[in-house]
């Protein structure tokens, strides 16, 4: 039997030389920011992963069972070609080679660290953790495999928390589905089919996830500022 489930690898990137890139499909609101020349040097913030896709909200072929895996440098985004990790990624939920590449990038000084969270084993559902930021790495991935799926993830590209001048009290990140463009499946439950070539990755805005002619969030990413 299938399970439908959000698996949730979190990524913490450091990219201080690489502009900000945000992708469009990005939608996190920055709430009561603070202007201010000099930030604090760090910030720590719990991260909520928050899972509302259901039957209510995407009907049609709705799986049995629910989940996401857990699971100037960017990792991913829309228009791109995925790598072996992120193609892993969504549609494994591995979270190797993945985080082989991120290990990579933190020797080579282009990035802060790489954290790990559990998973969603039935959506709806929520997960956390917390983590620190830093004014010389202040950009945000994050990525969780849509499961079960042909090669579907929500996820978030290179953030900047610092785009307002001031580490903001709360972000919220609206997750919006993404195909890899790795796997050629257009249900849940489809048979392996690679793609190839490879097409870019895009943000799925069609069956099985339109519901009376909109594409709902699956769920959320909140930071929340913790005190120090």
């Amino acid at each position: 039997m299938n399970t439908a489930r959000l698996m949730s690898l979190v990524l913490l990137l450091g990219a201080g030389a690489c502009g900000d890139a945000t992708s469009p499909m990005d939608t996190g609101t920055p709430t009561s920011p603070t202007a201010s020349s000099a930030p604090a040097a760090q910030a720590r913030y719990r991260v909520t992963f928050r899972a509302t896709w259901s039957p209510a909200t995407h009907p049609d072929r709705f799986p049995s069972n629910p989940h996401f895996s857990h699971g100037n440098v960017r990792f991913w985004e829309a228009g791109g070609i995925a790598s072996p990790g992120i193609k892993q990624m969504a549609e494994l939920g591995a979270t190797s080679p993945l985080d082989s590449t991120i290990r990579a990038a933190i020797d080579a000084g282009q990035a802060q660290s790489l954290l790990l969270g559990g998973g969603i084993s039935s959506s709806p559902g929520e997960t956390s953790l917390e983590l620190t930021v830093t004014r010389e790495f202040p950009y945000l991935t994050l990525v969780a495999m849509i499961a079960p799926s042909p090669d579907w993830f929500v996820g978030v590209s290179a953030r900047n928390l610092l785009e307002s001048g001031d580490w903001p009290a709360q972000i919220v990140f609206e997750l919006f589905p993404y195909d890899a463009g790795t796997d050629g499946g257009n249900i849940y439950d489809a048979s392996d089919l690679d793609t190839r070539p490879q097409e870019p990755i895009t943000r799925i805005d069609a069956a099985p996830f339109r519901n009376e002619g909109t594409v709902l969030p699956l769920g959320t990413y909140t930071l929340t500022r913790l005190l120090p």
